[in-house]
């Protein structure tokens, strides 16, 4: 092994079903270290197993995370699990795993994190006296419903508390899961508690299981739309991320189908390629879509500022230029065109509640 700064390069049997191609140095190691052919073939590569997903169990103090950001329609959010099995190659949440000493890359996507008592902590923070309530977002970082969740269930146990709160919750998620909990979210959504978006990338299968090759097909999403909307749930598609030179074409088809399947509601994100994002990205590119790198590249460069990426709020979301006002047109016309320029129904916080716990006196008067 030599200590260099770059990547640690793994073999392509290695990483069969992942997003990213290696682990890229974290920002904050000291060191990187990269694998190099010294000449002795022994072998050992081909000798080692594919790469397994492994989950530490983390007991957090607290689990409301607190934002201001002015560019964000929320300012609480909760997050079940760090890392995500889902893999998908330009997820902006990825530098976070730098802060647990492990690489954005595959480590991201393989060495996850969940949370088995974040229920428990969210109905201890929701008791606090003087605790006000607002609609609290779930899979801000990390996808609520990726594959862990199947067995962990923690974001199920999350909605019950919220549910047994009477306390408004907004999803964003890939996950076709979600369909388990609909019997929570379509009696939340009745009541005016819970709303949906759903990503949506891109309607090609092919194009979506490289870019993220363990979340539901398109069509398959296109589906979990239709059963979220059919169960009263609102729910909004969201083009995200937008992919300059790969996917932009496809907004106004991946809007209409969408509006089809019974969304109410669309937005987009342009993509966002912050920090060590940006190198695992353009390596992804130069692997799977080498014909298009260059010119994806250049194009997210001139909606960036010249930049990878332009961090600045209020252009972030959306970038600036030429590009990326004619991308924010043609979204603008095609919403009105197909009535999903409307706001998704506003969350309702006058039924919030704590509902009693053993020991607790009764209210005589209530």
């Amino acid at each position: 092994m030599a200590e260099t700064q770059g990547v640690w390069s793994v073999p392509e049997h290695r990483r069969r079903g992942r997003g990213a191609v290696a682990n890229v140095a974290a920002r904050f190691e000291p060191y990187a270290v990269e694998r190099v052919d010294d000449g002795w073939d022994t072998g050992a590569e081909v000798d080692q197993p594919m790469l397994r997903t492994e989950v530490a169990e983390e007991r957090p103090r607290t689990i409301i995370t607190r934002n201001a950001s002015p560019d964000l329609g929320f300012d609480r959010s909760v997050n079940a699990y760090r890392g995500c099995e889902h893999g998908c190659i330009y997820c902006f949440a990825r530098p976070s795993h730098a802060y647990l000493g492990l690489s954005p890359g595959l480590d991201f996507e393989t060495r996850l994190t969940a949370k088995p008592e974040a229920p428990q902590r969210l109905a201890a923070e929701l008791r606090k006296r003087g605790y006000t309530p607002a609609a609290l977002a779930m899979g801000t970082n990390t996808d609520p419903y990726q594959p862990i969740e199947k067995r962990y269930r923690i974001t199920r146990g999350l909605l019950e508390v919220l549910a047994a709160h009477r306390h408004p919750v907004g999803i964003v998620t890939k996950g076709s899961l979600i369909e388990r909990d609909l019997d929570i979210l379509g009696e939340m959504a009745s009541e005016g508690l819970a709303r949906v978006g759903v990503s949506l990338t891109t309607l090609d299968p092919i194009v979506s299981r490289a870019m993220e090759p363990r979340v539901p097909a398109p069509k398959r999403r296109l589906q979990m739309i239709e059963r979220l909307a059919k169960a009263g749930v609102p729910v909004r598609v969201m083009v995200s991320p937008v992919v300059p030179g790969l996917t932009d074409h496809e907004l106004e088809a991946v809007m209409e189908a969408a509006q089809q399947a019974g969304a109410g509601s669309a937005g987009y994100i342009l993509l966002r390629l912050p920090r060590e994002v940006a190198p695992m990205f353009e390596a992804w590119l130069g692997e799977h879509f080498p014909g298009r790198a260059v010119r994806v590249m250049s194009k997210m460069r001139q909606m960036r500022g010249g930049a990878d990426y332009d961090g600045t709020w209020g252009k972030r979301m959306v970038g600036q230029g030429a590009h990326a006002e004619l991308l924010a047109r043609r979204f603008q016309i095609t919403a009105k065109r197909l009535g999903l320029a409307t706001k998704m129904p506003r969350l309702r916080c006058d039924l919030f509640r704590v509902p009693p716990e053993q020991g607790d006196q009764l209210d005589l008067f209530g």
